[in-house]
């Protein structure tokens, strides 16, 4: 079963939005036994022990779901390339799409 994270930042507008989108996409695409972890990133040690890439980050098995921006150790919100151009967050369809492709 994948283990799925989500990695935020105290205080970033897009990690909500990120969470509710990824978890509707984990009941629409993963086994219903499928858990979210979320984790708060509130240093820059604590970033660098992570595949962090900027607020919100998501994970599975450890590994980026959207690996294009790299990492980063800074706090910082993360922005997203989507089809109706640059966003605060994964849009719903490109998070069930990746979700079904990993697995």
């Amino acid at each position: 079963m994948a283990t799925i994270e989500l990695l935020y930042i105290a205080g970033c507008p897009n990690s909500e939005q990120a969470l509710r989108r990824l978890q509707h996409a984990v009941d629409k695409t993963m086994p219903s036994s499928t858990s979210i972890k979320t984790t708060l990133i509130d240093s820059a040690e604590t970033a660098e022990k992570f595949p962090f890439a900027g607020s919100p980050t998501i994970l599975v098995n450890g590994v980026d779901l959207f690996p294009k921006d790299g990492r980063t150790n800074d706090l910082a919100c993360r922005i997203y390339l989507t089809p109706n151009g640059m966003a605060r967050a994964p849009t719903q369809q490109q998070i069930e799409a990746a979700l079904a492709a990993y697995g």
